[in-house]
């Protein structure tokens, strides 16, 4: 038995973002499609982010350990604690900064 949909979600959209919708769906409704894509962009991607933040904490990390090797610098144990606890602060943050900017 097919569940019944009796909520409706509107909003207005310009001719150009219509065609991008309507080539997105191809053969399929363009409201069965945007629905479809509505409810993946709310859907929770936890391993996404997890794994974008720890990308970004490694990236930190590996640039600036090569910024300071190739500057002649000898980092200690302290300075690269520092370092990891500082990626491991922002990493989060930069994460959803860049999921939000990609509207993902």
């Amino acid at each position: 038995m097919p569940v019944l949909l009796t909520k409706c979600l509107s909003t207005k959209v310009t001719d150009e973002d219509y065609a991008k919708f309507e080539a997105a769906a191809g053969e399929r409704r363009v409201s069965a499609w945007a629905r479809d894509a509505l409810l993946r962009a709310a859907g929770a991607r936890p391993a996404e982010s997890i794994v974008l933040a720890e990308l970004f904490a490694l990236r930190t990390i590996v640039v600036n350990l090569h910024f300071a090797l190739a500057s002649g610098d000898s980092p200690t144990v302290e300075a690269m604690q520092r370092l990891i606890e500082r990626a491991d602060r922002e990493k989060v943050g930069r994460a959803q900064e860049c999921l939000r900017a990609h509207h993902l």
